[in-house]
C-alpha cells in the first residue's frame, strides 16, 4: 500500500473549474484520472511530443554516447578556421 506523504486538505473548485495544488507544482504537467464519479488521480508526468520521442530509444542513447565519446577525444580547433572560410568564400 502507498505511503501517504500528507493527510487530506480540503480544496475549493473556483468558478473557473480550477483547483490550486500549491507553487510547488506551478508549471507541472500532470496526469488526472477520473476512477469514479467524484474521485479523481492526480499524478504528476513529463509528456513527451510524439516528433521528440525518437530521442528516448537506446538507439538515439548510444549515437548520443558515441558523440559524446567523439567529442571528447576529438578537441575542437580552430587551427584550420581560417582555410575553411577562405574556401567558403571562393566557393
Amino acid at each position: 500500500m502507498p505511503t501517504i506523504l500528507a493527510p487530506p486538505t480540503v480544496k475549493l473548485v473556483g468558478a473557473n473549474g480550477q483547483i490550486s495544488l500549491g507553487k510547488q507544482y506551478a508549471g507541472r504537467q500532470v496526469l488526472i484520472e477520473e476512477q469514479e464519479a467524484g474521485v479523481w488521480l492526480v499524478r504528476t508526468a513529463t509528456v513527451i511530443p510524439d516528433n521528440e520521442r525518437w530521442l528516448h530509444t537506446a538507439e538515439a542513447a548510444a549515437g548520443l554516447d558515441e558523440a559524446v565519446e567523439w567529442a571528447r577525444t576529438h578537441p575542437a580547433s580552430d587551427a584550420k578556421s581560417n582555410a575553411l572560410l577562405k574556401k567558403l568564400r571562393d566557393a
